[in-house]
């Protein structure tokens, strides 16, 4: 069985149950941002630039990825985190290395940023749309792998995502996109063409999945069907990951705050 065929999709939450969960994550998000930025104290009362915080934000078009980053950052002050999107490579930044362009968006000790897709592009819509040589997306499962391992040698903190929806959901918030005039930008055609190769881009998934899960960079796939579960879930994972992070660079997390 793959990965993808593993995840429940039936988990839900209660609209009173996310809000709950979203305040109280969303707190315990500030407060570690403010510990990592050295603006409060640890748990030992000592003050300092906490680990690079990278949150990598990859799934099925639709299944809730930018409803996820906006609540994992909304109570955040906005200097304190960069959220940064990526679309196909300029002619400029096909000229260079494909892990090129994302180097400036990566967060130094002390600050987080969040990537709206990433370099995982070359593994999938570029394998897939033959954008990439297949030597190129071959070889770069290793290239990714010895990549993140050097961010996590120098502390990073990486969160990798995965939000996964069925088909049939998926065709749902499509076909409610196409009818909402507030929201039918969002669709385009690549959208639809993209779905009619889903079996193709599952394949690419799974290696994905299954080649670049590290101990230093592991895969989160998150059930979106519910996209109340999947706001809550990434939020979560992000505040587990960053507290062991803390950790592993000797920076206790603070008790959360009671309220």
């Amino acid at each position: 069985m793959g990965h993808l065929a593993r995840v429940d999709l039936s988990l839900r939450l209660s609209r009173e149950e996310e809000a709950e969960r979203l305040r109280r994550g969303g707190t315990r998000m500030m407060q570690l941002r403010l510990v990592m930025a050295g603006l409060l104290d640890d748990a030992e009362g000592r003050r300092g630039l906490g680990p690079p915080l990278c949150v990598v934000m990859e799934g099925w078009d639709a299944s809730g990825k930018g409803g996820s980053i906006r609540r994992l950052v909304s109570p955040l002050d906005p200097r304190h985190v960069r959220v940064a999107s990526y679309a196909a490579p300029s002619p400029d930044e096909k000229r260079h290395h494909f892990l090129h362009r994302f180097w400036p968006a990566l967060p130094g000790w002390g600050g987080m940023a969040v990537l709206d897709r990433s370099w995982y592009g070359r593994v999938l819509v570029e394998r897939v749309e033959g954008f990439a040589r297949e030597v190129q997306w071959r070889r770069a499962y290793d290239e990714i792998n010895s990549f993140e391992r050097s961010l996590w040698d120098e502390g990073m903190v990486l969160v990798k995502v995965w939000m996964h929806i069925s088909e049939d959901e998926q065709l749902e918030r499509f076909e409610r996109r196409r009818t909402d005039p507030l929201k039918s930008w969002k669709l385009t055609p690549d959208d639809w063409r993209n779905r009619g190769l889903r079996p193709v881009y599952e394949q690419a998934v799974e290696e994905m999945l299954d080649r670049n899960d590290t101990d230093w960079a592991p895969w989160h796939v998150v059930a979106g069907e519910s996209k109340r579960y999947g706001r809550v879930a990434v939020l979560e994972a992000t505040i587990a990951a960053a507290e062991a992070g803390m950790r592993r660079q000797g920076q206790e997390p603070p008790a959360p705050i009671e309220e």
